[in-house]
């Protein structure tokens, strides 16, 4: 989570908290932690972006590949995962 900026901002390698917040079509359950790979810097409606990256699991570990878009103030900073102790 950089501190100096808003995930509003994102850039690759951020991993974010992808819902409701973000699209309606991520709502109801739907959302996920998504880590970003592309910063699409077309224009698009304001405040909406285009993003491409990953979907990740509990462990942090990508799953699936996919390219999103949402709104920008809608978009969080996913905590990182919990490692287990070894």
């Amino acid at each position: 989570m950089p501190a100096d900026r808003s995930p509003a901002d994102p850039r690759p390698g951020d991993e974010l908290i992808v819902d409701g917040r973000a699209s309606v079509q991520f709502a109801a359950g739907r959302g996920f932690r998504f880590r970003v790979t592309t910063v699409d810097a077309k224009l698009t409606y304001d405040g909406w972006v285009w993003l491409a990256g990953y979907v990740l699991a509990a462990d942090g570990e990508a799953r699936e590949r996919r390219e999103i878009f949402v709104e920008r103030d809608g978009l969080r900073w996913a905590p990182r995962p919990r490692r287990p102790h070894r």
